[in-house]
């Protein structure tokens, strides 16, 4: 009689670990199935100094000598850097629709 006890004990143990693995898997699965997919250029126009740039991505030059004035007529935000190449920090952001002076030396938009 104990050993069927133990037996049965140790069946729902490993039952328990047989679930707990198969719930990890299914989550890894799903999180895998989840990510997103590639990287889009934005749609619009971005106008960097009255330059139109069509459905614009990646790293823009701004002026080197005076701030550039940018409207930004996308649907994704355009990240002013104080680097020349999208490099050093991000200075300030220009939302869709505004209108601003880009005070650093370059502009990503993606």
């Amino acid at each position: 009689m104990r050993t069927r006890t133990r037996t049965s004990v140790r069946a729902r143990a490993r039952a328990r670990r047989t679930a707990g693995l198969l719930g990890a898997c299914a989550a890894a699965a799903a999180l895998a199935l989840a990510t997103p997919g590639t990287a889009q250029a934005a749609q619009g126009v971005l106008f960097i100094d009255g330059a139109p740039n069509g459905d614009p991505s990646g790293c823009f030059p701004l002026g080197d000598f005076a701030p550039s004035e940018v409207f930004n007529l996308t649907d994704g935000v355009a990240w002013v850097w104080s680097g020349a190449n999208c490099d050093g920090r991000v200075v300030h952001p220009i939302l869709p629709g505004q209108l601003a002076i880009g005070h650093g030396r370059s502009l990503f938009i993606e």
